[in-house]
């Protein structure tokens, strides 16, 4: 773990191995960079991961405003310098999946490939709100003071979306929370997350896919997360991504949901990443 600098704030950097191409990991809506663990395990040997804290997330600085696409690449661009970095694989899950996106359209000398794991389709208005539907347990439990983690993980262990229930979910959460007199709460102030839908609702994010030029590896969850059709990636919408993305292919990760696709080990997905980072 280290800090460095966003733009204009401090980011939490995360990082497992030493050797190979460095790939920068950009988590979900109201994640933080220890949902990579699992991930990061399977690909450290050769692959020098990195997993960062969007501001206003895990250990990330929390400015008042300024969650939105364009923000999150001004940081992730001051951190490739600060790093010393000219370029990167990244890989975004969710809300990663859209700002490595518009990161690869609009920073192409700073990009090799991408991956996005689960998201950066353009969705209707009416699945977009399915989608939300499908993560609002996650997002009720911003601004809420538990007495303790348990407490705090109780409603998440019941939760069938996120089975079977695993040490790095509780890694995971214990991450991401901060004492306060009465107990403990999420560090991510409810806020951000309500400033950070409010932009992605007006994101035009197909706009972007003729202008990554890069390779793509999209890597679909087959399953909803709390019903059949909350899925991220339907097939009209995955579609028309392999249609306008000029250099993309996709493998779907069967039995796998939204997060399941994150925190559960699959030797599929993780083959498929390595094999794409090891064809550049």
């Amino acid at each position: 773990m280290k800090q460095v600098m966003g733009s204009g704030v401090a980011i939490q950097l995360a990082g497992w191995g030493e050797q190979g191409k460095p790939v920068l990991c950009v988590h979900g809506l109201t994640a933080n960079c220890r949902c990579w663990d699992g991930i990061a395990e399977a690909l450290s040997a050769k692959h020098h991961i990195l997993a960062m804290d969007l501001r206003g997330r895990g250990r990330s600085e929390r400015p008042v405003s300024g969650y939105d696409i364009g923000h999150h690449c001004l940081d992730i661009e001051a951190l490739l310098h600060d790093l010393g970095l000219h370029s990167a694989v990244l890989m975004g899950h969710s809300l990663g999946a859209f700002i490595t996106l518009a990161f690869a359209a609009h920073y192409p000398q700073s990009v090799e490939r991408i991956i996005l794991v689960d998201g950066g389709g353009q969705l209707s208005p009416e699945q977009f709100a399915k989608v939300i539907g499908g993560v609002k347990p996650a997002i009720e439990r911003l601004g809420k003071v538990f007495p303790s983690l348990e407490a705090y993980c109780a409603n998440l262990k019941q939760a069938p979306f996120l089975q079977p229930w695993s040490p790095a979910l509780e890694t995971y959460l214990r991450y991401e929370v901060e004492e306060v007199p009465a107990g403990i709460r999420s560090r991510v102030q409810p806020s951000a997350i309500e400033e950070e839908l409010r932009n992605l609702r007006q994101f035009n994010v197909a706009e972007l896919y003729p202008l990554v030029r890069c390779p793509v590896l999209i890597l679909r969850a087959e399953n909803g997360t709390l019903a059949e059709d909350d899925i991220l990636l339907p097939d009209e919408v995955l579609e028309r991504m392999l249609r306008e993305i000029p250099d993309a292919r996709c493998v779907n990760v069967k039995d796998t949901n939204h997060y399941t696709i994150m925190f559960q080990p699959h030797a599929v997905r993780d083959q498929a990443i390595i094999e794409f980072l090891e064809e550049g």
